[in-house]
């Protein structure tokens, strides 16, 4: 059986850390990934759907960190559904995804990571290797 899905998009909000009790890290954001396509009357039409991303522990810190509303992401996971009840008691229904590779395809300016003291460059012995995209290999 396979529970897997990948999205690229753009963040809806900046990420909102929080803490458990037990000091585990969840992070939640949402990202929106857009279809275009032609309607009958040949206009070119937009369709944007919301995803509801859940981040745990050292993955949500780093998302918490560096990703900000706007910014290009892929991000890949399992989905998710669960309920809870509201302020008034009625049930609720939510579906997420919790995240297991979260990745920013944005360029960054170099000059702006250099004044940061962060180095412009990966270093080849960190470089992630193919397939391996979750980013806790990277040394920034």
């Amino acid at each position: 059986m396979l529970n897997k899905v990948t999205f690229i998009g753009n963040l809806g909000r900046d990420p909102e850390l929080r803490k458990l009790d037990s000091g585990v890290s969840v992070a939640t954001f949402s990202i929106a990934t857009n279809e275009n396509y032609k309607d009958k009357e040949g206009n070119w039409q937009t369709n944007t759907e919301w995803h509801n991303i859940v981040c745990w522990r050292g993955l949500a810190d780093m998302v918490e960190a560096r990703y900000k509303k706007g910014h290009l992401a892929y991000v890949e996971g399992k989905l998710t559904h669960r309920k809870y009840q509201d302020k008034d008691g009625n049930d609720r229904y939510v579906t997420e995804v919790v995240a297991s590779t979260c990745r920013l395809l944005e360029k960054r300016d170099p000059s702006q990571r250099q004044s940061a003291g962060v180095p412009t460059e990966v270093p080849a012995a960190t470089k992630s290797t193919p397939g391996t995209i979750d980013g806790s290999d990277l040394p920034f």
